[in-house]
């Protein structure tokens, strides 16, 4: 376990201390929807966007209760993160702007180049109508070989609080595990596939929007939210290159109330600017690099408290953060 954690953390470039298939991703309401009627109607591992059934989130939060409160010595890494805070005495640079700056690095000699696969760090809340909340965190690295079949590895893992226990639930089991923990380990056969999310994505705003709608499996127009969750999805198959950074922050210029807030540290460590968009009692935050345009993570927070799950307005509902 502790070798295929050391390979992760030798992929990530930050220091420690420093995905939709089916019929695509919903909004945050459709969410909240789905995750209710599988709490009514536990269906064991099955879920959407890593969100518990009820039959394991009540496991899960009986020994997250057990573990903090009358449990071993050591405080397990149950990982709920307090939303990011934007740096008070900085400027908010407007998409537009972050869009030309991108542009520009894409035509550097050294520009970085589009490659198939991801790394990516996630949290996300379970949530269930008669205990608290909890959340899973994890590591997930996916790798595609020359002959276009692939591997992924999963792992537990929170790079807040290295070497601590992680709070998992594996095969309807929840436990704690090590930090580092193997969650999952796959390969897959080659896919031939040209179908978007599986098909490069172009470098060009309109047909990215188009390649986006159909990646969802969305028909109509993509709403702001919807965008974001296709960037979500887009970014689970494919690392970006400089040009396809370019495209996608041009893209995101011209939508409708994502604005710009200001600088934030991401939880990796890295600096980016934020954009946030307001839905009804959720707020999304895009970091982004600020000379690359890269998609460095996103962010949904509840702005209204969800009495019924345990919720609080300002609790983290979930996190993404893609490295390279």
């Amino acid at each position: 376990m502790a070798d295929e954690l050391e390979l992760l953390r030798r992929a990530n470039p930050v220091p420690v201390d420093g995905p939709h298939y089916g019929d695509g991703p919903l909004d945050h309401d459709g969410e909240r929807r789905l995750n209710r009627l599988l709490h009514e109607r536990p269906t064991g591992r099955r879920r959407t966007r890593l969100v518990w059934s009820l039959a394991a989130t009540a496991v899960v939060a009986a020994t997250a209760l057990t573990l903090l409160l009358g449990g071993p010595s050591t405080t397990p890494a149950v990982a709920a993160p307090r939303p990011l805070v934007v740096q008070a005495d900085s400027t908010p640079v407007p998409l537009q702007e972050l869009a030309d700056r991108a542009q520009r690095q894409a035509t550097a000699e050294d520009a970085l180049q589009l490659r198939k696969g991801t790394h990516v760090q996630s949290w996300s809340m379970g949530m269930s109508d008669d205990k608290p909340p909890v959340t899973l965190p994890e590591e997930r690295v996916v790798r595609w070989k020359a002959d276009a079949s692939h591997t992924e590895i999963v792992v537990a893992t929170d790079p807040r609080h290295p070497g601590r226990p992680v709070l998992r639930d594996d095969g309807g089991d929840p436990h704690l595990v090590e930090d580092g923990h193997v969650i999952s380990r796959q390969t897959y056969p080659p896919s031939w596939s040209d179908a978007p999310p599986e098909s490069p994505p172009p470098n060009d705003p309109a047909r990215l929007r188009a390649y986006l709608r159909e990646a969802t499996y969305t028909r109509t127009r993509l709403t702001t939210p919807e965008l974001l969750d296709a960037v979500a999805v887009l970014l689970d198959h494919w690392t970006l290159g400089a040009r396809e950074s370019a495209t996608l922050a041009r893209l995101l210029a011209g939508t409708e109330g994502l604005r710009p807030v200001g600088q934030v540290t991401d939880r990796l460590g890295r600096r980016g600017q934020a954009y946030e968009y307001e839905g009804a009692g959720y707020r999304r935050m895009l970091i982004m690099q600020p000379s690359t345009g890269a998609v460095l993570g996103l962010e949904t927070v509840f702005t209204k408290p969800e009495h019924e799950y345990g919720v609080k307005a300002g609790d983290v509902e979930s996190y993404s953060a893609w490295m390279r």
